[in-house]
């Protein structure tokens, strides 16, 4: 029987409907699920009860967790009549059950029970699985009864359990599984027993047997479609490619697979691609070498001009390695495999035996075969004699999808006879950021404070700090020792929680001299956590003196000042870590709120071409390139190809999608980690990237396409080569993504109590820092560079490129009125009598029936939409340096753009750029000036500022309201049409009488200095 229960802890109600006739009511809560049922103790006379029960239930089927409903009844108990009334009910589905650890305290409204109910307030709950072995299931009452036909009977009251803390375990049905089931690749197309069951239901529903022809060994070349924006006009050379590649699934033409009758392949958007793999596990009876009788012992592993090695250990003569080695068969040189055990030495390595393997008699090995077995060899000795001693190998040629692959040592990934380079920085790795928390820290006030001078009443103000964040509440000057401040300080933190919340109250005794009067650590462990907007409690915390002082002068003076305090993290709100522009998550920050996913987005990483080079080894060019996906939580590294300008990867991986508006981001850097020399080698250098909008993809489709790599660097924009990568986003939900289309992008709490602008951007710079110092943490580390570039952390510098590119941007959205209203223009000068009669038949019309003119206007847009239907675009959008202004910039621009914050520049320049700064700033001053100047006009119609104009002006609108009584407004209206669009010879070339009027209206400019 299954250990899993679900905790359910009954905090409290609010608001709850008086139903006793004297304005209250005596509320319970029962709790049915999986045939269980659970009561709380009655509260007498009280419509906002505390109960603070908790409750654990049997969990019988674990895999049907989430089909699996709980509902909680509040009612009201009559005493004397032993009846009830319904106060309310809360339905939780099992796919919001999350474990101990993430579970908060949720307030949900209560729902009617009918048309008829009569229902308000909410119910405080927590719930949440626990495994823990010393907690039992709560006595249930007696058998439920049917509840939709009849209420339960009224037992006797159950009480409340003893709260014990349980003990925390993975949400049986939760992605964190199916997302870390390999260190490295996710098998897209073999069910798992523990992948998600709405996942296998929606995939059973469609199955898909994926087939693949064999990889020569020299594909043929992919036939290249070059597809162009008709509002980009940039080069060709910049521009997206769609190409129809060979891979695992089959040939991909038009962004669908062509399959053959081959085996089906694992990996089916990528190539496939062989490797021999190398297990050295452990060797045993290895001879003593040194005069001292001992060995130290390591394996060489080689084939051809390629060779890895393991370790060595020390003075043991039964090694352990464990290590596996995996060389790409397309650069294997030779016929014959080579496993020689050497014995470390200072001056040269001594031969200890070898292994050698014909690669002809290799075993294939295809997955979801079982790993091969490792068996023990004999060595030999130079002379080809076998030995007593004896080293375990499995040898056998297999593909990417190997579940050994992420963890080999890669031939691609070392240079020749070389081997020297870190594995940990050439690897392939899967990252998951750290959850990011928002810790509110609400400073009330202080009481008791004890000043250094004795003689004044002290300027207080709190230092809030969170590692290396650091927040100050304003200066208080109060003639008291007890200040008050209620201020709200924001800070971001992840979990695991190291750094504690450490608030010292400061007096400033003078300029630039502090002295702390008292101090406070509280671990963020032990701070309440919340996902809406409820009160959190306050708490007092007695300050800490800094210094130690004298214990004779502790008992006459007791130190006892203290501070007023309300700390929570708030897991309401997504914790932004990247441009809202292009997010790649939205979900808030506890797991109680997260939806179902609406599908699953494959990336297919397949290659690299054309790179430029990126450093200088013997004597030429090269690079040593990984590339780097982020998609919500989940960062993925591919390993590093060393000495490739066209490197290939062929890697695949997946994520589960839980909002379309988000953005996948794809990165490719060069290795600077192995040693090089340079200018700076430690910084690795970025390449290009590529974003794709996943509510861009069509549901279904792969899409296979090469990406320029565009880096604007000071000289100008330069393509660094092209990035074919292989995507595919499929829909689980068609109804669930569709819905999200009517749901607020953020989490609720981002509109029920708002941050502003500078707290957000602030907020945003210390979550990249802290993601970043994690993620550098790794290993391989992901460094810091590199997280910064994929997070856009500089998007919000200044950039008079950046500025000029969002002006044209906006110019190009309004286009389409300048448009209409050029065609207007001719219409009212007859430039086509045809078209000008045509518009005023339809005018007429639409006058006498006005009720046409709304549909009028939905069915233009309509028959608009079906037509662009034909041209709408078939493939992502991607980089475009028209549409970034980066072609027509002016390097100084660049060089702007480019500098430090702050400056690093000449005193010279950055005084050139200023004044430039002053005449660009100065235009907008005027167009600011001249808008907000018609504003004033139109108040000084009816402000007598002016006394004839508002006289005109009022008589007017009397004469006006007269006409306009007696006249019907289809006359009134054509009248005003027909006038608009008058023939040229009834015009005028001077203004008419209104323009002159209302530009003679006085404005307020007289009055600036």
């Amino acid at each position: 029987m299954s250990n899993l229960k679900l905790g359910v802890d009954v905090v409290s109600a609010h608001n709850l409907m008086p139903k006793d006739g004297q304005g209250s009511s005596s509320a319970c809560v029962e709790l049915y699920f999986d045939g269980q049922k659970f009561r709380t103790t009655v509260k007498e006379k009280d419509l906002n009860p505390v109960w603070n029960e908790s409750f654990y239930f049997n969990i019988n089927d674990p895999a049907n967790l989430q089909n699996l409903i709980l509902e909680a009844y509040v009612y009201n108990n009559v005493k004397g009549s032993h009846t009830r009334s319904f106060l309310g009910k809360v339905r939780l589905t099992g796919t919001s059950f999350v474990s101990y650890s993430d579970a908060v305290v949720l307030h949900y409204p209560l729902e009617k029970r009918g048309i008829l109910s009569r229902v308000k307030g909410e119910l405080g709950l927590r719930v949440y699985i626990t495994d823990d072995p010393s907690i039992k299931s709560s006595n249930p009452l007696p058998a439920m009864e049917t509840f939709t036909n009849s209420e339960p009977h009224t037992n006797h009251a159950q009480g409340p359990q003893s709260h014990q803390v349980p003990k925390s375990v993975s949400n049986p049905f939760s992605n964190d599984k199916a997302e870390t089931r390999h260190t490295f690749h996710h098998l897209p197309k073999q069910q798992h027993n523990h992948q998600e069951p709405h996942y296998a239901t929606s995939m059973n529903q469609q199955p898909v047997q994926y087939s693949a022809d064999e990889m020569k060994a020299e594909p043929q070349q992919p036939k290249i479609v070059r597809m162009y924006s008709a509002a980009s006009s940039q080069p060709v050379d910049y521009a997206l490619k769609e190409t129809s590649p060979f891979l695992g699934g089959g040939q991909i033409v038009g962004g669908r697979v062509v399959r053959s009758d081959k085996p089906s392949s694992t990996y089916d958007l990528v190539e496939k691609m062989l490797f021999l793999f190398v297990r050295v596990v452990k060797a045993r009876d290895l001879p003593s070498m040194d005069i001292t009788g001992s060995l130290d012992p390591y394996v060489e592993v080689r084939i051809g001009n390629y060779k890895g090695t393991t370790k060595h250990f020390e003075k043991k003569q039964n090694p352990e390695w464990n290590e596996v080695f995996a060389f790409s068969r397309e650069r294997m040189q030779a016929s014959t495999l080579e496993v020689v055990v050497k014995d470390k030495d200072l001056v040269k390595d001594d031969f200890v035996g070898i292994v050698r393997f014909d690669l002809n008699e290799v075993p294939t090995r295809v997955p979801p075969d079982s790993p091969l077995a490792p068996e023990w060899y004999r060595l030999e000795d130079k002379k080809g004699e076998k030995s007593k001693s004896e080293l375990m190998l499995a040898v056998w040629i297999g593909t990417q999808a190997d579940e050994a692959f992420p963890d080999a040592w890669h031939s691609d990934a070392a240079t020749s006879i070389d081997s020297s380079a870190s594995a940990s920085t050439i690897r392939s790795k899967v990252y998951h950021a750290p959850r990011l928390w928002y810790v509110r820290v609400n400073i009330i006030e202080a009481q008791d404070l004890v000043p250094t001078e004795k003689n004044r009443f002290p300027d207080v103000y709190v230092k809030a700090q969170i590692g290396n964040q650091v927040l100050k509440t304003k200066t208080i000057q109060s003639r008291s020792l007890n200040p008050l401040w209620n201020e709200d300080l924001l800070f971001v933190t992840a979990e695991p929680f190291e750094d504690p919340l450490v608030l010292s109250v400061e007096d400033r005794v003078g300029p630039n001299k502090d002295e702390i009067i008292g101090r406070v650590f509280i671990p963020l462990n032990s701070v309440e956590k919340r996902a809406d907007d409820r009160v959190i409690h306050t708490r007092w915390f007695n300050l800490e003196r800094p210094v130690v002082v004298d214990l004779d002068q502790m008992k006459k003076e007791k130190f006892s000042s203290r501070i007023h305090l309300r700390v929570c993290l708030d897991g309401g709100y997504h914790v932004l870590d990247e441009s809202t522009h292009y997010s790649s998550d939205l979900r808030p920050t506890a797991k109680q709120l997260w939806k179902p996913s609406i599908g699953v987005l494959e990336l297919g990483i397949l290659s690299v071409e054309g790179l430029h080079p990126m450093k200088t080894r013997d004597g030429k060019g090269t690079s040593d390139t990984y590339c780097v996906a982020k998609y919500g939580h989940k960062w993925v590294r591919s390993r590093t190809i060393i000495n490739s300008l066209n490197p290939k990867y062929n890697e695949q991986y997946t994520w589960e999608v839980y909002d379309p508006a988000t953005v996948l981001t794809i990165g490719v850097f060069d290795n600077a980690q192995l040693g090089e020399k340079g200018s700076n080698p430690s910084r690795d250098m970025k390449i290009g990237k590529v974003r794709i909008r996943i509510s861009t993809l069509e549901t279904g489709r792969v899409y296979t396409h090469t990406y320029p790599l565009l880096v604007l660097q000071p000289s100008g924009v330069k393509k660094m080569g092209e990035l074919h990568l292989a995507i595919r986003f499929s829909c689980t939900s068609l109804v669930n993504m569709m819905y999200i289309y009517s749901r607020p992008l953020l989490p609720k709490m981002h509109y029920v109590r708002p941050l502003t602008v500078v707290q957000l951007d602030m907020l945003r710079h210390q979550a990249v820092n802290i993601v970043a110092a994690r993620l550098n943490r790794a290993e391989p580390p992901l460094r810091k560079e590199v997280v910064e570039y994929m997070s856009d952390v500089d998007s919000h510098l200044w950039s008079m490129r950046r500025s000029k590119a969002n002006f044209f941007r906006l110019m190009s959205v309004f286009s389409g009125l300048f448009a209409v209203g050029k065609w207007f223009g001719d219409v009212c000068m007859w430039k086509n009598p045809i078209t000008t009669v045509l518009v005023h038949v339809l005018f007429v019309m639409l006058v006498c029936f006005p009720e046409l003119i709304l549909p009028t206007v939905f069915l233009y847009m309509f028959l608009i939409g079906i037509w662009n239907f034909r041209y709408r675009p078939r493939y992502p959008p991607h980089m475009n340096t028209r549409i970034s202004y980066a072609e027509a910039v002016h390097p100084d621009e660049l060089d702007e753009e480019f500098d430090t914050f702050p400056t690093s520049r000449s005193p010279e320049l950055v005084r050139m750029r200023y004044d430039r700064l002053r005449s660009v700033a100065g235009r907008i001053q005027t167009v600011v000036g001249d808008i907000a100047t018609q504003g004033e006009r139109m108040l000084a119609l009816l402000s007598w500022r002016d006394p004839r104009a508002t006289a005109i002006f009022v008589t007017f609108c009397l004469v006006a309201a007269l006409v306009l009584y007696v006249t019907p407004f289809q006359v009134v209206a054509v009248i005003s049409g027909f006038y608009f669009m008058r023939h040229p010879r009834f015009r005028h070339r001077l203004p008419s009488v209104p323009i002159n009027f209302f530009r003679r209206l006085p404005a307020r400019t007289d009055s600036m200095l």
